[in-house]
């Protein structure tokens, strides 16, 4: 098996540069292009034929890879561009009334917390927010911030499994089991979650479960999925309605309009890929980088993670001492052109955010790379 820099052989990556952002638009491995390569062409040399004749079959034939990869039946699966989305396809779908309440946290990502604030504003609705504090300590934490925000009035919770800000880890099927308690229905947003750690998503006890395939499963990008419990498949629909949608679930979202699918198509050459790069050994390689990574940018520079080892996976994600000298945007673009460092910044709560996803290509030398960047950037305490 191949790990570090020598991995970005089998990757379109610039060599030049340390790529420490895969949480944040994934990396498509070449074979996984190619085959994309190959159904672009496929699609090109009869679209009329593609579409009518090749297309609905193609369509379960990868949603079968989803299955097979994270449980339940391939009619359960459905694919979207984003995993946002999805979301707003389920915000459309829910029968709720005036007054009701839609539940997140203060974590969540911040395009879904948008969506249910305008869908909140458009159907007369409450939307909360779960106050869940930036540095944790544990699971507990979270499930009391959450349970603690239900009342009568709520309905929905739409809650990350694993926040794109911070990186944690969220306890879901704990937090699923407290809601079905209070009649919650649970929607999660598994954007970072889909070939970053293990996942039997029917085992969760979710209502609905959606994730990006273009970030850790190595499909191109606009491939996401989403999972449904039979029980809400005859009202789940997506946002942009179409010839399928009096028909059944997949057939609502297999087809809304003629549009590039080869992302979608190319999802079992991405669980190929994915497999083929160790799958379970690849997930354990990658926490274990980026635990060690994080062990190192805390003893060097005194950063404190987000969360704890055990509420952490292949990313971390490090609030920067001090108040804001500069926007997230500049510092950002300072250690791409100055360093070489590709990485996301964040603003929260007056301060800077940094978040380090470790991959396939990636290696200790990266995390060193940055904390000496970091070390000539942070102000001297």
């Amino acid at each position: 098996m191949i790990w570090g820099r020598a991995a970005l052989a089998e990757f379109g990556l610039d060599p030049a540069r340390i790529y420490l952002n895969h949480g944040g638009y994934g990396a498509v491995p070449r074979s996984v292009q190619t085959e994309q390569d190959r159904w672009r062409a496929i699609i090109e040399r009869d679209p009329t034929g593609f579409y009518e004749d090749i297309l609905p079959d193609a369509m379960r034939n990868a949603a079968q890879s989803a299955a097979h990869m994270f449980g339940g039946a391939a009619n359960d699966w459905v694919f979207c561009e984003n995993a946002t989305q999805a979301i707003g396809g389920v915000l459309s779908s829910i029968p709720l009334a005036q007054g009701d309440e839609i539940l997140t946290t203060s974590l969540a990502y911040g395009a879904v917390a948008k969506a249910m604030q305008q869908w909140a504003a458009r159907r007369g609705l409450v939307r909360k927010t779960a106050e869940i504090l930036p540095f944790l300590e544990s699971d507990a934490q979270v499930i009391d911030a959450v349970t603690g925000a239900f009342s009568k009035r709520t309905r929905l919770l739409v809650i990350d499994h694993i926040t794109s800000s911070t990186a944690a880890v969220f306890p879901i099927a704990e937090i699923a089991r407290a809601a079905k308690a209070h009649g919650v229905a649970v929607l999660v947003d598994g954007a970072h979650a889909t070939g970053q750690i293990a996942l039997d998503v029917p085992a969760l006890g979710v209502d609905w479960y959606t994730g990006n395939a273009h970030k850790w499963l190595f499909a191109p990008r606009g491939c996401a999925l989403l999972w449904t419990a039979p029980s809400r498949q005859q009202t789940t629909r997506p946002a942009v309605l179409s010839w399928g949608a009096d028909e059944s679930y997949t057939a609502a979202f297999d087809w809304i309009g003629t549009r590039d699918v080869s992302p979608w198509l190319c999802l079992p050459s991405a669980c190929e890929a994915f497999t083929s790069f160790g799958g379970p050994a690849l997930m354990a390689r990658n926490r274990a980088l980026a635990l060690e990574g994080a062990s190192m940018l805390s003893e060097r520079l005194g950063l404190v993670p987000s969360a704890p080892p055990a509420m952490r996976a292949a990313m971390v994600a490090f609030g920067l001492p001090g108040t804001l000298q500069c926007s997230a945007s500049m510092l950002r673009r300072t250690i791409s052109e100055q360093f070489g460092i590709s990485l996301p910044v964040f603003e929260r709560e007056g301060r800077l955010w940094l978040r380090a996803s470790a991959q396939k290509y990636n290696e200790m030398a990266d995390f060193e790379a940055l904390a000496d960047a970091l070390r000539q950037l942070l102000p001297k305490s």
